[in-house]
């Protein structure tokens, strides 16, 4: 299935890549409440408790904010597509520090109070129509379900049992609770802590993301090239010479589907560019191996019929192709996934 990852199972790079982010979230929570109970002004010290909350809280959300900015990215740059590999790890770990973020939370305001911490969470302040009251604590564990969620349904076999496009759709609510979050630091900052370095890294990062996300588009839409039909609807694409050998052309129909058409050893086939594990650009990949490998996660597929080699039986939809007076033509009709078709044949290659 993958060329040089693996889908589930660990593997060298996994463990490395684990270890590196995980090293990097302890010395922040460390760096996080030295500096804490260094900088405090005499007479506003607080517990160690409430500076871990605080620390677990911050790591949760700067490493959400991470792995937003990974997409647009990758998007912008091939050098950050591996860090796509284990974004998944990087979503659990998120929801594990917000979890504990959130428990130290639960322990220290309402833990002491007769209800049920959680009910007490909700009774204690039903000032929805104050801002400066407003319970912000309800949205943040709103966050937390909903980052429990995601993560509990990281795993591949949830991506297999729901399809591959409801789980995306699923997964697009990374971007609620995010906001979910932003409004839960910023009520609570207006609420209690003064000190302006916390609006100040709160707006700034959700700037960036901003940033990268447009970013990310403009560059996507201008790299986007709308086919045009011509040769009794027939798309040319222009000569195999404007394919890099073992990469593709990604176009997109009047339909709005996207076709990657593949160039390799004298021979030309397109594909759809959609991966069937999670949606990722297979244009955006290479020919491994003789199979079109996903930049995303390193699924393949061969290029004349769309099937992963065995025993993996993932398929994705092919295109009719052929080349007349030098020039490469692509129906823009996809056949059913897994369809064999016979690649077109570079007879002269038109730089």
């Amino acid at each position: 299935m993958s060329h040089t990852y693996q889908a589930v199972q660990w593997n060298p790079f996994k463990w490395r890549y684990d270890l590196v982010v995980l090293a990097a979230i302890a010395l922040f929570i460390a760096a996080f409440v030295v500096l804490t109970m260094a900088s405090r002004p005499p007479g506003h010290s607080l517990t160690l408790i409430q500076i871990l909350i605080r620390a677990f809280g911050a790591s949760a959300f700067l490493l959400l904010n991470v792995i937003l900015a990974i997409g647009p990215l990758a998007r912008l740059s091939p050098r950050f597509t591996p860090l796509l590999y284990n974004r998944r790890h990087m979503g659990v770990l998120c929801f594990l520090l917000a979890l504990v973020h959130g428990g130290l939370s639960l322990f220290w305001y309402q833990g002491f109070a007769d209800l049920n911490p959680v009910v007490a969470l909700f009774a204690s302040n039903a000032n929805y129509t104050s801002i400066g009251g407003f319970p912000f604590e309800s949205l943040g564990l709103l966050a937390l379900i909903l980052l429990g969620i995601l993560a509990v349904s990281s795993h591949d076999y949830w991506q297999a049992a729901l399809g591959a496009t409801f789980w995306k759709r699923l997964h697009m609510g990374i971007y609620i609770a995010y906001g979910l979050l932003v409004m839960h630091i910023m009520l609570g900052i207006v609420q209690g802590e003064k000190d302006v370095i916390y609006p100040a890294v709160v707006i700034g990062a959700f700037c960036v993301l901003a940033v990268l996300h447009g970013a990310s588009v403009i560059v996507g839409r201008l790299k986007d090239k709308q086919a045009s039909a011509s040769l009794d609807g027939w798309i040319n694409i222009g000569t195999p010479g404007k394919i890099r050998e073992n990469q593709a052309k990604i176009i997109k129909t009047k339909t709005g589907d996207r076709i990657a058409v593949f160039r390799y050893d004298g021979k030309v086939s397109a594909v759809s560019n959609v991966c069937a594990h999670q949606n990722g650009p297979l244009g955006e990949g290479r020919i491994i191996d003789g199979c079109i490998t996903c930049p995303w996660h390193g699924w393949q597929y061969r290029p004349q019929d769309g099937r992963s080699p065995a025993p993996f039986n993932e398929k994705i939809a092919t295109y009719r192709v052929q080349i007349d007076g030098g020039m490469v033509y692509v129906h823009p009709d996809a056949l059913p996934p897994g369809t064999a078709t016979p690649p077109a044949i570079i007879k002269e290659d038109r730089a």
